[in-house]
């Protein structure tokens, strides 16, 4: 695994980028580092990795988080926050059954190595779950305290939109408005690959519609933070 490392971005906004091998599957987060209560954005992919995480905050003298927000349910976002203690979490309600399904299924290597030879397809995804996982002792799949519906804003300045999408229906973009910062999580990715179809692509139409001239900087969670000429350009050469 990676060692995290959080840098400065902008204004409040520190990233802390996951693991560059694909396989991994590690997701980056994000914090919105503030004196009367931080935001952290997705949870990291296992409780190991959010500790890792936790030391890295340390290491950058950034605060504990408040709240930690859910741009979606995926494993790779969620699985770390059973390590976030007395953090309020922060979903889309779509979230929420679907984290109660995922949290129901009996976890363990033996579970994993069941489904793959199941489904094939699910072999990305749950090898990586397996490397991710040392141990599964007091592991939990925890859901959104907080729910919202369309748009909600924590007391710190930090906005919430969900946008939906083909990778997941709970997909929500983080705002950082004073930082010019738009925190996209996953939202304009393809389906996962085990669902994904031969045609399925990048939602270009979603990204257009998040281009807004007050951000300056795009990040999402599996690709190094763009610039909103960047975002511009890569749009229009698709």
């Amino acid at each position: 695994m990676a060692v995290p490392q959080f840098h400065h971005l902008a204004g409040r906004v520190w990233v802390c980028p996951g693991d560059p091998d694909p396989e991994a599957v590690q997701a980056g987060v994000a914090v919105v580092a503030d004196e009367r209560g931080s935001v952290m954005i997705d949870a990291g992919q296992s409780p190991t990795h959010a500790r890792a995480i936790q030391a890295a905050l340390a290491a950058a003298g950034l605060p504990r988080p408040r709240w930690l927000v859910y741009t979606h349910h995926h494993w790779d976002h969620v699985w770390g926050a059973c390590a976030w203690p007395g953090v309020e979490i922060v979903g889309h309600e779509t979230a929420v059954p679907l984290l109660h399904a995922e949290a129901a299924r009996p976890w363990s290597h033996h579970y994993l190595d069941e489904r793959v030879r199941a489904d094939p397809r699910l072999g990305p995804s749950f090898r990586a779950r397996a490397r991710a996982m040392d141990s599964w002792a007091d592991f939990t799949i925890l859901p959104p305290t907080r729910t919202f519906t369309d748009v909600d804003e924590l007391s710190v300045g930090v906005g919430l939109r969900h946008v939906g999408g083909g990778h997941a229906p709970d997909s929500t973009v983080v705002l950082v408005p004073d930082s010019g910062v738009m925190l996209l999580g996953d939202c304009f990715y393809p389906p996962p690959a085990h669902l994904r179809r031969p045609d399925d692509g990048p939602d270009l139409d979603l990204v257009r519609r998040l281009l807004w001239d007050d951000y300056l900087w795009y990040v999402s969670s599996h690709a190094e933070p763009m610039t909103a000429e960047q975002a511009r350009s890569a749009v229009e050469a698709a």
